[in-house]
């Protein structure tokens, strides 16, 4: 009961993090300018992928040149759609990461005033932008690490028939939602003068709202634009989750 309790909650936090949005279109529209433009450079990179997919195929299967020619394209188009498949999935990863950085004061902005609501903000560990960005991009460097040390395994998992259509998938998504949850999360954090593994810690100590929060904005940036309009909401559901729930007593 428990478990399902917190389920329903980190999917909820999301939700609230749209209502907030809803209520509020000035900053939803304000949170979409990063998420816009970070999303037309992704996607043409996506558009190359994927013409180019099944050039990249051929290049890495080198062994199946004396093939019959069937089998031939038939290996190097499945391979091809595994490595477009990838692609999205980087994309979905990557992507939240990227925006928070390029977009930072726009997020961080939008992240205080969707606190502004729920009472007094917390203060006392601003850092100037000068020292914000380094630090933000080291951590999602770190982050991005943690990502494909996962990932990795699971990309080569997702060849082996029956479980690279069942559970690899799933698990993709599991680890995909924890860590967008932790590049989201990130900003109300830092502003309780959090570091990355006291962060860390917390997110793990509450790993079902986490990953019901996280898989669910996994998904919908699976929607084409869905990064782009779901992004506002995710910051503000992010915040409204780290407020009363990971962090329920402001510092």
């Amino acid at each position: 009961m428990g478990h399902f309790r917190s389920f329903t909650d980190g999917i909820g936090f999301f939700f609230q993090g749209l209502r907030w949005v809803a209520r509020n279109p000035r900053w939803w529209l304000f949170g979409l300018i990063p998420a816009l433009i970070v999303f037309v450079f992704y996607a043409v990179g996506l558009y190359f992928l994927g013409a180019h997919a099944t050039d990249i195929a051929g290049w890495a299967t080198p062994f199946a040149d004396g093939w019959g020619e069937t089998a031939r394209n038939a290996l190097r188009a499945l391979l091809g759609l595994v490595i477009f498949g990838a692609g999205v999935v980087l994309f979905v990863v990557t992507f939240t990461a990227v925006t928070l950085i390029a977009g930072e004061p726009f997020y961080e902005k939008l992240s205080e005033k969707v606190e502004e609501t729920y009472g007094e903000v917390p203060s006392g560990h601003e850092v100037p932008l000068w020292k914000s960005i380094p630090r933000s991009i080291g951590d999602s460097l770190v982050t991005l690490g943690y990502v494909l040390l996962f990932t990795i395994p699971l990309f080569f998992l997702g060849f082996v028939p029956v479980i690279g259509q069942t559970v690899v998938p799933v698990l993709g998504a599991l680890v995909s939602g924890f860590f967008l949850t932790v590049e989201l999360t990130t900003l109300a954090m830092e502003r309780r003068g959090m570091a990355r593994k006291s962060r860390f810690a917390v997110l793990r100590s509450n790993k079902v709202s986490v990953l019901a929060f996280g898989v669910l904005i996994f998904l919908i940036f699976l929607i084409p634009l869905g990064a782009v309009v779901a992004m506002p909401a995710a910051v503000a559901g992010a915040a409204i989750m780290v407020r009363t729930r990971l962090t329920p007593a402001p510092v």
